[in-house]
């Protein structure tokens, strides 16, 4: 295992101070980087963790925050704070910017080699971040078929890949054909994985919480989800 360094980082985005989680690998040059968008719960060890394992396999990775230092654990509260922020693709913009312009200012960032995955809120966060053009290497979302704005995934510059549940109540089959549709129309290099059995947030291990209907832990999908973002960053932004 390599030998990885952590540190928390702070930075102002949406009117909040976000304390966001910066994982580096070993050595000293310029790596491949990654930006990591959290749940929308909110950051915490579970995501502060992928991007330590994103470091260990050589890349910078940032866990960025969504909701400035605050995790949530009563779901009426989650939502209240998410779904403004996902009707509104101005601030899902400002929120992936700001952690954009922090990994980036990183000197052990390479900054012409960037991709960035999110899951739920996070996803829809990168998924605007490529609706706007930014110039990543691929986009990976679990549980965030959220469709932009008319037109606007024409600008999207890189492969987009998207994992969901079968089963998944909040992103149901309808939803899928309009994410896949808007991707096909504009052309961009899409693949959409769906985990028979699963359910919203699949790859979240159970948390100390109110159960909400439609939501549950599926361990052995949770372990194939990973791994194909960890062959869809090999693919696309190798650290070799």
């Amino acid at each position: 295992m390599t030998t990885v360094t952590t540190r928390t980082v702070e930075y102002p985005a949406d009117g909040l101070t976000m304390v966001g989680h910066l994982a580096l690998p070993a050595g000293t040059g310029p790596r491949p980087a990654v930006l990591i968008g959290p749940e929308g719960t909110g950051l915490n060890d579970f995501q502060r963790r992928r991007a330590d394992a994103l470091a260990e396999l050589g890349y910078v990775a940032l866990a960025f925050d969504i909701h400035g230092g605050h995790w949530y654990t009563d779901p009426e509260q989650m939502l209240a704070r998410c779904l403004p922020l996902l009707a509104d693709p101005a601030r899902l913009r400002e929120i992936g910017h700001a952690a954009l312009d922090v990994l980036r200012a990183e000197a052990r960032t390479d900054p012409a080699r960037i991709a960035a995955i999110g899951y739920g809120t996070g996803g829809a966060v990168v998924l605007e971040l490529a609706r706007d053009g930014v110039d990543l290497r691929a986009v990976g979302t679990i549980n965030a078929l959220m469709t932009g704005r008319p037109g606007e995934a024409a600008n999207i510059r890189c492969p987009v890949w998207a994992g969901v549940g079968s089963e998944d109540p909040i992103q149901p089959a309808a939803q899928r054909e309009a994410f896949t549709a808007e991707m096909q129309a504009a052309g961009v290099d899409w693949r959409l994985v769906v985990y028979g059995g699963a359910e919203h947030a699949f790859h979240h291990p159970p948390v100390d919480q109110v159960t909400v209907p439609g939501v549950a832990h599926h361990p052995l999908h949770a372990r194939r989800a990973w791994r194909d973002i960890v062959a869809l960053l090999d693919e696309c932004l190798p650290v070799a």
